[in-house]
């Protein structure tokens, strides 16, 4: 009987990154891997835990599976799992709970299930700086993303990230480099950087993000990269200079700002002002032409008053007036600071504040798409096919269609705006 196995994600880059790896071990190990929407004699469930509302979907997928096929080994790792192991193994049809630590593991321990067993859940020590999942994704033709460190020592007041994944730590450039042939191997064009803290990379071996750049700016056949998020203390001149200079790595920035008012940013721990913010995004416009900055925004954090996020507007629409804002709902997440504040937020008011920055950003993006008209960039054509159009993105993030040519998928072509 031919072995099946289907994965769902949920969360960041950096889940995906560490699911595909996991394909690849299972499908060295005589699996196919089928849709999760299919009958699978294996369902794996890699989950976030940044809001409720992922923990909530994650238990939703659970129940989805388990009706799917009842008889079938459900897997379920990742940060949810981590944070809250026993609650998800008192939920009908699990059979395996594997913390964010334990990873490495899911493949030999859903192996030695013969069929239904008693849940078994493994403890996960975060603190464990040894402990670290490499992971590449493989499944796109044209973009890659690479797990480069994990853990985060910065323990904001809202998050419980550092909790689910442990301290910043990453394995040696030497490996990452390895890894980065393997997928230029594989004739994909493009890297995106992941991490939970990325930018604080070289805490294990004591090298530098800005050493594991060049490193990676060198490795042929892979000719173009992103940073999918970093911290704005961690950005720094120098490597902001050699970006600039001429490299492989493109004009993009995913910076998380989470409020434009400083009192805000105080009380959430972070480490920098909107003064700055403000200037680290001066430089790096001064520097690079059509830089495209998503900005991570959160709205009714505990106390956050109606004057504190028209600051917040007013920075984000007036001062950076980024290409696009994530915008985030504050979530109560349990063994956090923030939880055991005063003043939560209605759930209306967050939603009314939400909206607004959503408006915000559809105006903005459209200003950056239009600021850039005229200009010739270059687009790593993608294989998605709809409605007869193929789609790709200029270096600067901007998605580029046009009629569908099966010739073009993975190329890169220029394109004048």
């Amino acid at each position: 009987m031919e072995k099946t196995v289907a994965f769902y994600t949920l969360g960041c880059k950096l889940n995906y990154s560490e699911t595909s790896s996991l394909e690849r071990e299972f499908v060295s190990g005589g699996y196919s891997v089928v849709p999760p929407t299919e009958n699978a004699g294996i369902y794996v469930i890699n989950t976030c835990s940044v809001t409720e509302h992922s923990d909530k979907k994650c238990r939703n997928i659970i129940r989805r599976l388990q009706r799917i096929n009842p008889d079938a080994i459900i897997a379920v790792t990742g940060c949810y799992a981590q944070l809250k192991s026993e609650e998800i193994l008192k939920m009908e049809g699990v059979d395996l709970v594997l913390g964010a630590h334990y990873k490495g593991r899911l493949f030999a321990e859903v192996s030695a299930l013969a069929g239904k067993t008693s849940g078994r859940s493994f403890s996960c020590a975060v603190n464990d700086i040894r402990s670290f999942f490499p992971a590449y994704s493989s499944g796109e033709r044209t973009r890659s993303f690479l797990k480069v460190q994990d853990g985060c020592d910065y323990y904001c007041t809202y998050c419980t990230v550092p909790l689910a994944r442990g301290h910043s730590r990453n394995i040696p450039i030497a490996q990452i480099i390895a890894q980065a042939e393997e997928i230029a191997s594989l004739g994909i064009k493009e890297v995106v950087l992941t991490g939970v803290n990325t930018g604080d990379f070289g805490k294990t071996t004591g090298e530098s993000f800005l050493d594991l750049l060049r490193a990676l700016d060198e490795v042929e056949g892979i000719e173009r990269y992103r940073i999918s998020s970093i911290e704005p203390n961690l950005l720094t001149t120098e490597i902001i200079d050699w970006i600039a200079s001429g490299t492989k790595f493109l004009p993009h920035f995913h910076i998380p700002l989470q409020s434009g008012c400083d009192s805000v940013l105080k009380s959430m721990h972070r480490h920098y002002d909107t003064a700055f913010f403000a200037e680290k995004i001066a430089y790096i416009r001064s520097r690079m032409e059509h830089v495209f900055f998503g900005i991570d925004v959160i709205v009714g954090f505990p106390g956050e008053t109606d004057e504190d996020f028209q600051k917040t507007y007013y920075f984000l629409s007036e001062v950076i007036k980024p290409a696009f804002i994530h915008v985030f709902p504050y979530s109560v997440r349990n063994h956090t600071i923030a939880a055991k504040m005063d003043c939560q937020i209605p759930e209306p008011v967050k939603e009314k504040r939400v909206k607004a920055l959503e408006e915000l950003c559809d105006r903005l993006h459209r200003e950056f798409v239009d600021s850039c008209t005229g200009i010739t960039e270059k687009v790593l054509f993608e294989s998605t096919l709809k409605g007869g159009k193929m789609f790709g993105y200029t270096g600067n993030y901007i998605r580029i269609e046009r009629p569908y040519d099966s010739k073009l998928v993975g190329s890169i072509v220029e394109v004048t705006l």
